[in-house]
């Protein structure tokens, strides 16, 4: 894995649960990236490495500092090490900017609307603002769709609607709370989860059939914005989902027992069991095998490895992967279904 190093010059605060860590672009070699895109951060908490995407919410062209925003989960290691530890002056190593869920070059869309709850609002608000700054996208309108609990929770709260005053003409913003409170009246958001048929009401057959849709929510949230855009017959072309989790069919794992593998890594052989469930590189880095990957979700191709012999099964990809020989497999969600299963990286 090539990886660069980056220095933290600025932490926003942006919730309570929310920090925004911004790094100064490299001297002689900038970092290029694109609005959408995610950047890996790499890390040794208590020994261990620990290798997380974050998607960028700073804007090519738009921002002078590299930025991405990190939400607590509960239990999260590293989310909650950012949080609680990171501090300006720290350096952190990284891999190169990554990711699909970007502008198309080969169409330009009258129409975007950007779909996201809770942190997915991260490459939303990059995407945005590249849009809105961008001279060749100003017949571009834009219209984010974002859900919480309320404007408390609201990551970028107050920047979004700077942004939305900037441009009003062409930045609509429509929230949805499911725990509005009492301050919070009708102009601000409307009480309960996002509720696409309301969103969509205002606008004509045509022009969400010839829109283009960016989703980055749960998975329910996902199905229910394809199946409503399916009624106005737009191409599946159009909807852009970004898969922060891999969504394992528990029909997909009938078969697959607890094997014995073996690994050809840093020209060392490894003997490796990977337990009922669990994928190959889970395995690998219960071990403490420091395999490279990155996002975890079988949306990039840093974690692929090469099927010697034996016979794995991939499970979860959101996608069909052309990119992929026919002996390469990601490992992040390659589960083994024999007992001689031997995999070079």
């Amino acid at each position: 894995m090539n990886t660069y190093t980056l220095k933290v010059v600025e932490i926003k605060r942006e919730t309570s649960d929310t920090v925004t860590l911004c790094f100064k672009q490299p001297g002689l070699k900038k970092i290029k990236y694109q609005a959408g895109q995610y950047l890996t951060l790499i890390f040794r908490i208590n020994g261990r490495r620990y290798i997380r995407p974050y998607s960028f919410s700073s804007a090519p062209n738009v921002d002078s500092l590299l930025e991405v925003t990190v939400k607590k989960v509960p239990s999260g290691i590293v989310s909650n090490y950012i949080n609680n530890s990171i501090s300006i002056d720290d350096v952190i190593e990284v891999l190169k900017p990554m990711g699909d869920f970007v502008l198309p070059t080969e169409k330009k869309y009258k129409n975007i609307f950007f779909w996201g709850v809770g942190s997915g609002v991260t490459p939303l608000f990059s995407l945005a603002k590249f849009i809105l700054n961008e001279d060749i996208l100003k017949e571009c309108n834009v219209h984010l769709i974002y859900g919480n609990h309320n404007i408390g929770s609201s990551i970028f709260w107050n920047p979004l609607h700077t942004l939305q005053e900037e441009n009003s003409d062409r930045f609509e913003i429509t929230h949805f709370h499911t725990r509005s409170e009492l301050s919070e009246n009708a102009n601000m958001s409307i009480k309960g989860r996002i509720q696409p048929d309301i969103v969509l009401a205002s606008y004509s057959t045509k022009q969400i059939k010839d829109s283009l849709h960016y989703i980055c929510g749960p998975i329910d949230l996902k199905r229910n914005i394809k199946k409503i855009l399916s009624t106005y017959n737009v191409d599946e072309s159009q909807i852009l989902s970004e898969d922060f989790e891999l969504v394992k069919d528990p029909k997909e794992f009938i078969g697959i027992r607890t094997q014995r593998i073996t690994l050809d890594f840093n020209n060392e052989v490894i003997e490796c069991e990977v337990e009922e469930g669990k994928s190959i590189l889970e395995a690998a880095l219960d071990m403490d095998i420091e395999l490279p990957y990155s996002c975890q979700t079988g949306n990039c191709n840093t974690c692929a490895g090469k099927l010697i012999k034996g016979k794995v099964k991939m499970i979860g990809l959101s996608e069909k992967r052309d990119d992929l020989l026919n002996d390469e497999f990601l490992l992040c969600c390659t589960h083994p279904l024999t007992d001689d299963v031997y995999i070079k990286i």
